[in-house]
Formats: structure tokens, C-alpha cells, sequence
């Protein structure tokens, strides 16, 4: 393990995210963690246990449920919640259409992953939060390369690229007007291989999707979609079982699955280091257009 290991680069980066941790404990009233299931949000959570350990963590996490989760994410985030004696507070994007707050995608390669952001800004403005901590990093994709660690949001929960404050010396601004709100991204400066390392090193527990097991999968647009219910193939389109894991997780209409053989984490740092597709490569959100994650950050998306 330690020849795929960096220990000294990892707990630095360790220590700059508890740092970042400690200031949003510091600075904001009603703090939330986005907790999606995935690994970056994982690695969040693990990060603030530490931080604040002995006492549990200071702020309650928050999901937003699509309604077209993993089965498997849903299971670990409730058995994580348990063991940390966390609050959850949950956002339905289900609840959201039958408010007619949200509207439903329909036909082949309908996706709720966009409503996710009304669902998101709503149930922010209910619980009063002042910064919604994200796993964001920079190395993820082109307009999460644009955020600051404190990344200020307006009155109606949007994102100006533009008009961010400067951090230099690890100073961080978080003075805001009355009904505005910061995301804040503690692992900004990580990459992919950074957390599946951490994980690695701290033998951090991780839902089973992201493990090779066998699933029943299609293609389409050159991505391994899952079989579900809801969702609609088009014509041509055949479902096989395969050994597949996931790479990113995320709403099942949106997440490609990888085939693969990596049944550890020795074997997942590996084929990380050897893939020449971004880790976001297999989501199929993103290429709806070129600059599809921007706009649905400015919106208020995650």
C-alpha cells in the first residue's frame, strides 16, 4: 500500500479541508454537509469527524433525494448517519413536482438530476442555512474549477464566476447580506486520485456500488446506464449483466457504470491511475452541452 501512497501530501491535504472545517464551524450560524453517498461527500463526512472529534460534528447533513437513487446509497447514508449520531434533513425533488415547484422530464433520456437545484435552494431557504458544505473539487470539471473555497451565492441562490472573493493567506471571507449563502468546499485542492488514496490510507468503509459486482446495464451514447423502472430504452437498445462499479454516483439516469474487476481499493486506486476518461466522463448530464454543469451552477445547482 505505501508504494501507491503519498502519506505526507495527503495529510496536508487533510489538514488544510479540517482547517476549512473549523472555519465554517467558526464563522457560520446553520452550517449544512451536502451528503449525496458519493465518495467526495464520504470523505466530507470523515473530515469532520475529525475535525471536531471528540464532540460530534457541529452542523446535520443534507440530501437531496431525486427519488431515482441507489437502493445501496440510500442504505449506507443511513447507516452512516447512525453511526456518527448525525442530524439528516432530507429534500425531496418528488415532493418538489407534486408542489408543482419542479417539472418532470419525460420521455428516453429523461433525468431529474437538473431538478435538483429547486429542490436544493428550497430546502436551504427552509432550514435558513447560511453555507452548504460541498465535495466540489477542482480537477472535477472546468466550471467547478472556477469556485473559491468560500464560494459566495445571491439572494436567489445563484453564482457569479465573476464576483468572488479573493482568499490569499488562507484567509476566508464569509460576511454576506440577509437571505444570501455560501457553498464551501473543503477538499477544492484534492483530485480524484487524492480521495481514493485517503480512502486507501484511512480504510474508510464505501457503499458497495463502487465495488465491480453484477449489474444489469445498456449502452447508450457510448455510457453503461443501469436498469431501472423508470427508465424508458430506446430502440435497438438491449439490456446484458456485466461486472461493473461505479466511478461518480449519482441519479441512476445519469450515472455510467465502468466495466471493471477493481474489487478493493488497491485495485481502484490502480485503474484510476491508469484511466485516461475524467471521472466524469461516464455521467450523461454533462454532455447534454459543452457547458452544461456552469449553467446549472449559476442556477444554484450544487
Amino acid at each position: 500500500m505505501t508504494k501507491i501512497i503519498n502519506h505526507n501530501h495527503l495529510r496536508e491535504l487533510e489538514s488544510e479541508a479540517i482547517f476549512v472545517m473549523r472555519e465554517i464551524a467558526a464563522q457560520f450560524e446553520k452550517p449544512v454537509l451536502l451528503f449525496s453517498g458519493g465518495k467526495d461527500s464520504i470523505v466530507l463526512v470523515h473530515l469532520a469527524v475529525k475535525a471536531f472529534y471528540p464532540a460530534r460534528i457541529p452542523f446535520p447533513l443534507l440530501h437531496i433525494d431525486t427519488g431515482h437513487n441507489f437502493q445501496e446509497t440510500l442504505d449506507y447514508r443511513d447507516e452512516l448517519v447512525e453511526k456518527i449520531g448525525a442530524k439528516l434533513y432530507i429534500g425531496s425533488v418528488q415532493a418538489s413536482i407534486d408542489k408543482g415547484r419542479a417539472t418532470e422530464e419525460m420521455g428516453v433520456g429523461a433525468s431529474r438530476n437538473k431538478l435538483q437545484t429547486v429542490t436544493l435552494l428550497d430546502t436551504l431557504e427552509e432550514l435558513k442555512a447560511d453555507a452548504a458544505i460541498g465535495g466540489g473539487r477542482r480537477d472535477e470539471e472546468k466550471a467547478r474549477a472556477k469556485e473559491r473555497f468560500f464560494s459566495h451565492r445571491d439572494a436567489f441562490g445563484q453564482w457569479d464566476p465573476k464576483n468572488q472573493r479573493p482568499e490569499l493567506w488562507n484567509l476566508f471571507n464569509g460576511k454576506k447580506n440577509m437571505g444570501e449563502h455560501f457553498r464551501v468546499f473543503p477538499i477544492s485542492n484534492w483530485t480524484e486520485m487524492d480521495v481514493w488514496q485517503y480512502i486507501l490510507m484511512e480504510n474508510i468503509p464505501m457503499p458497495s456500488l463502487y465495488y465491480t459486482h453484477k449489474r444489469r446495464v445498456f449502452m447508450r451514447d457510448g455510457i453503461w446506464l443501469a436498469e431501472a423502472p423508470f427508465m424508458e430504452l430506446k430502440e435497438g437498445e438491449e439490456i446484458v449483466e456485466l461486472d461493473v462499479r461505479c466511478r461518480t454516483i449519482g441519479d441512476i439516469s445519469c450515472t455510467g457504470l465502468n466495466l471493471s474487476t477493481a474489487d478493493n481499493l488497491e485495485d481502484i486506486v490502480k485503474e484510476v491511475a491508469a484511466s485516461r476518461v475524467t471521472e466524469r466522463g461516464g455521467r450523461s448530464d454533462d454532455k447534454r452541452s459543452e457547458a452544461a454543469m456552469e449553467d446549472r451552477k449559476k442556477e444554484g445547482y450544487f
